[in-house]
């Protein structure tokens, strides 16, 4: 399945049906008088969020949606239909702007949450509404409006309680394979995952947490360099980053001072968003090196807690876990909700 995170739709809400110019003739009923009837509601373009979607894969190849438009009143001043409504369905975490006012329209997180986004056009007054002393017999009636019409950006923005990020290759997917039942592609060379990966990690009291696999981040991904910057999105509403090093690598510092620097050229102060580093690949370092020491002196340079751990092994991660859980014991951070 393709992932597509971000699309631009075109939508056009039903205009509202005319009102009728018509007068009643029944045999019985001398003095008849106008009866036309107003014309129809038109349909509104509605989204709808719903967690059976995990991507706007569905916008893909059709970007033109219109809702259906109201129909013309009737004699015997009977209303015509109103126009249908037409809902469109995207993931839980999709957040909605105007393309041409650059307005921010609204963010759907939560299941089954609605917004309408065009509304429908009122329909026309018919003749019957503009009887008056002065005008036994009035011969017009007022046409539909028109509906609400406009370009949207829709930007899926994963759900997820923790992020984990780092370079390629640092061991994240194995990591999440791990500690959860996602199955993402693992191999020994970089920028094997894609796409994020979601997985959910069952804490001690039983209750799920999602964690988000970005694709590996490299210097630059900020101004679009590799594929960090179209998933960057993806850990703004991250409450805890779990920012995985590989061990192996000849300077630790400047892999961490390399992501926290994409963290901070994204512009969204992710780079204050609660860490937990992980120094992975334990299996594969020098065992010669005092690796508690090189942590410490880590953890020092960071503020950040720092923990020594072997994805492949599953070496280490119960207690990296048990440090997240406890993070996520506290308030969230206020930018978590963007």
């Amino acid at each position: 399945m393709q992932f597509i995170d971000q699309v631009e739709v075109q939508v056009k809400a039903g205009d509202g049906g005319d009102g009728l110019v018509a007068f009643r003739r029944e045999k019985y009923v001398p003095a008849g008088g106008p009866s036309g009837g107003n014309g129809g509601k038109g349909g509104s373009v509605i989204v709808r969020a719903t967690e059976r979607l995990q991507t706007l894969l569905d916008f893909r190849y059709k970007h033109l949606f219109r809702a259906e438009n109201g129909k013309r009143g009737g004699p015997n001043n009977r209303t015509g239909a109103n126009g249908a409504d037409l809902v469109l369905e995207v993931p839980c975490g999709t957040v909605i702007t105007n393309v041409e006012t650059g307005e921010w329209v609204g963010d759907l997180v939560e299941n089954e949450q609605t917004l309408v986004i065009a509304q429908g056009g009122k329909g026309g007054l018919g003749n019957q509404h503009f009887l008056s002393n002065k005008n036994r017999a009035p011969d017009y009636a007022l046409p539909g409006l028109e509906g609400e019409e406009g370009l949207f950006r829709l930007e899926l923005k994963l759900l997820a309680d923790v992020g984990i990020i780092g370079l390629p290759n640092a061991g994240k997917s194995t990591f999440i394979s791990v500690v959860s039942a996602a199955q993402p592609k693992i191999a020994n060379y970089p920028f094997t995952t894609l796409i994020p990966n979601l997985g959910v990690v069952r804490k001690p009291t039983g209750d799920g947490t999602v964690f988000a696999d970005i694709p590996g981040l490299i210097e630059g991904a900020a101004e679009g360099i590799g594929l960090g910057h179209d998933f960057l999105r993806h850990i703004e509403r991250t409450r805890v980053l779990l920012h995985l090093i590989d061990s192996t690598e000849p300077d630790i510092f400047a892999v961490y001072n390399t992501i926290q620097q994409e963290l901070v050229a994204y512009g969204k102060e992710l780079e204050h968003r609660p860490q937990v580093i992980g120094l992975n690949k334990m299996d594969a370092v020098d065992r010669s090196e005092d690796w508690q020491a090189i942590a410490h002196s880590l953890q020092e340079y960071t503020g950040f807690p720092v923990f020594l751990l072997s994805a492949a092994t599953q070496t280490g991660i119960q207690e990296i876990l048990q440090t997240i859980w406890q993070m996520l014991d506290q308030p969230p951070h206020p930018l978590t909700s963007l």
